[in-house]
């Protein structure tokens, strides 16, 4: 599992923009920025969409106010189903990455296994991330929303 002092690797994510879609390599993408990026284990499922996205929708001009310069989130979702949850949830402020393969998520570590549910999944965690290195990292223990949500992150920026 990455930790805090190590750098993003470069793998894959995805986005949806007005212009198509786009290929991001992660390392590229966060670097020279302050990002808090935050990983959900599906969109449109019910702590992610009733807390973890919503947290962050509501919270995201005082996190920005920290200097932070992007706040994105990333699922093991598909970019057009990433921006049709990110459309659903106003979340025009937050940055909705996909990661259809699992690929960013098993580079960082941070894959599960959810069997039944949906197969490799990425866990729920938020991170800090400063010119592509990574300064705090939040893993939720299984079936806990505890240390990723907005607020905490709000409060170690």
């Amino acid at each position: 599992m990455i930790q805090p002092g190590q750098t993003i690797p470069d793998a894959t994510v995805s986005q949806l923009t007005k212009d198509g879609l786009v290929n991001h390599k992660a390392n590229e993408l966060f670097a020279n920025k302050k990002v808090v990026l935050f990983a959900v284990p599906g969109a449109f499922t019910p702590t992610c969409s009733e807390a973890h996205l919503p947290g962050y929708v509501v919270l995201a001009d005082k996190i920005k106010a920290k200097g932070v310069d992007l706040i994105a989130c990333v699922s093991v979702n598909d970019a057009f189903v990433m921006n049709a949850w990110g459309k659903a949830q106003n979340a025009s402020e937050i940055m909705m990455l996909g990661d259809g393969d699992a690929s960013f998520a098993k580079a960082l570590g941070l894959e599960m296994d959810t069997e039944g549910f949906g197969g490799i999944r990425s866990q729920r965690y938020a991170m800090i991330i400063d010119n592509g290195v990574v300064k705090e990292l939040n893993v939720e223990a299984p079936s806990k929303f505890e240390v990723s949500n907005a607020e905490t992150i709000l409060e170690s920026l």
